[in-house]
């Protein structure tokens, strides 16, 4: 989502100045008290008069947004599925490379997407997973078969020590390419989302 704006909020007798964001699985605050508050931990959230009311296992937290208020209700209300937030719309070339998500490959053919477990030339999206620095070799080859205005995306572990977030960083790069996103593919797995730069389109 990537909501993000400065605020009033309160919390339990405490009020604070502050940046309030809303991402694809959370809401957070950060002010003279900081709170983060998981999509599944929120019991009520109600919108009215330009305040957003959170109340969750902590307590209850209230945002001054305005009239954003009741759009960041919906957000959260209504969250984007997984194939949303990985861009993938029906009738798109999709090459899908070391997926071991059983559920996740079953919505992608739900989907009616041109699927292919072989990387496909000219492929609108690519999802490669990469478990270890061994399997990010694959990286260069892949963004070779990107359409112009393509997205390639690195699935790989979280909180895994051997393999960190400046290592996926890395392997976009050398290969030509730029990253412009994240988002939370599973319990265990984060998506990078990596495109070729604009200049270099063709």
């Amino acid at each position: 989502m990537g909501l993000e704006t400065k605020c009033v909020a309160w919390l339990d007798g405490q009020v604070s100045e502050g940046k309030c964001q809303l991402e694809t699985e959370q809401l957070s605050f950060r002010g003279e008290f900081k709170v983060t508050i998981p999509f599944g931990s929120i019991r009520h959230l109600n919108a009215a008069e330009g305040k957003l009311s959170v109340a969750f296992n902590a307590g209850t937290l209230i945002l001054d947004l305005g009239p954003a208020a009741t759009k960041w209700a919906e957000k959260i209300k209504t969250p984007k599925s997984l194939l949303e937030k990985l861009g993938i719309k029906e009738g798109m070339k999709v090459s899908v490379q070391g997926i071991r998500d059983k559920e996740f490959l079953k919505q992608l053919k739900e989907k009616n997407v041109g699927a292919s477990k072989k990387l496909s030339k000219e492929s609108d999206i690519i999802l490669l997973q990469s478990d270890s620095k061994k399997e990010l070799e694959s990286v260069n080859s892949a963004a070779k078969h990107l359409a112009s205005n393509g997205a390639l995306w690195i699935i790989y572990p979280k909180g895994k020590e051997e393999l960190k977030q400046n290592d996926i960083f890395k392997a976009g790069k050398s290969a030509g390419l730029v990253d412009v996103k994240v988002v939370s593919f599973s319990s265990t797995h984060t998506a990078l989302k990596f495109v070729i730069p604009v200049s270099m389109r063709a």
